[in-house]
């Protein structure tokens, strides 16, 4: 690409679209060829907004078979019969893809030596953000780091020791039925989980007994309420489900729960009547069926137990 005009030969106008450079943007106009004698440069784009800048690219020099060597002050570009002397002379190759010299680490570097790219935290750093975090699974701590989700957390590696006594009290439990592999929800909202546990041994200090948990299937997204007894959630199911609508912008499609007399009465049946949201009722005695409601709880329930274990504090 090439911002000035007059260097170009049998130079002809073509609409080339927008294009990106440095951080600026700009519109090819036209474009022509750029004659040296000894080489050639076809289908030289211009780009006005790069006024006294041209952009040379290295895989078309390649398509014409020259070769291409850059050095610490400056760029060759040598004719088709240049050879390499010794090829042992080549430290590293990498190929050339979608116009793109691009490379895969792990196929060149050993996997014990990528530490040097993002350091490792150490064993006692990592059970720190461990606890820290809930007793998060190293996985998705990890996903944390990548994604720079948490404000503060290190970017380091964590690793997992297994030696978190608090996980395995609080974390063991028995193997789960096997779950569809394929998903038929496309969007959020599509389908809510919804379950109602409880009531506790011991009462929260505002006087709750139960916990309302209302996954939603499509990014497992989850809303939490606790009630002081069950009489209370098809009030809060009214609000919820209103407030989402007006928030969002988005209807509630499906609801899907068990049989418990909290989601199956003859007020929330007719409300989700009147807002056309279908129902779904798993079968008695087979929790299964409402399984991501169920392991939601669960995951609230380990981390609450799990937290207790590691302040040596009692379950209840």
């Amino acid at each position: 690409m090439i911002g000035n005009k007059a260097y170009l030969a049998e130079f002809q106008d073509f609409n080339g679209g927008p294009v990106a450079f440095g951080g600026s943007k700009g519109y090819i106009t036209g474009k022509g060829k750029i004659k040296t004698g000894k080489l050639d440069f076809e289908d030289v784009c211009f780009v006005k907004e790069l006024q006294h800048f041209n952009l040379f690219s290295v895989s078309q020099m390649c398509d014409k078979k020259n070769k291409v060597l850059f050095t610490d002050s400056e760029c060759l570009v040598l004719s088709p019969e240049f050879k390499l002397p010794d090829e042992n002379q080549v430290l590293l190759k990498i190929p050339r893809q979608n116009n793109m010299y691009s490379f895969n680490l792990e196929n060149i570097v050993p996997s014990g030596g990528l530490a040097c790219l993002i350091a490792k935290a150490t064993i006692d750093e990592s059970n720190k953000w461990h606890r820290r975090l809930g007793h998060v699974n190293f996985k998705n701590l990890n996903k944390l780091v990548k994604g720079n989700l948490v404000r503060g957390l290190p970017s380091k590696i964590f690793q997992n020791d297994h030696t978190c006594v608090a996980c395995q009290k609080g974390k063991q439990h028995k193997a789960s039925c096997k779950a569809k592999s394929v998903s038929s929800i496309s969007h959020s909202l599509q389908l809510l989980h919804m379950d109602l546990f409880g009531p506790t041994s011991v009462r929260s200090l505002n006087h709750k007994t139960y916990c309302l948990v209302i996954p939603d299937d499509f990014n497992r997204f989850s809303w939490v309420f606790f009630l002081r007894t069950k009489d209370e959630t098809s009030g809060i199911l009214k609000d919820f489900i209103r407030q989402i609508k007006n928030q969002l912008n988005q209807k509630v499609k499906t609801i899907r729960c068990d049989n418990g007399t909290e989601f199956k009465n003859k007020d929330f049946i007719e409300f989700c009547g009147s807002k056309g949201i279908k129902r779904e009722y798993s079968n008695a005695r087979t929790p299964q069926q409402n399984r991501v409601a169920e392991r939601k709880n669960m995951t609230l329930i380990e981390a609450a137990r799990t937290m207790l274990a590691d302040s040596f504090l009692p379950n209840t």
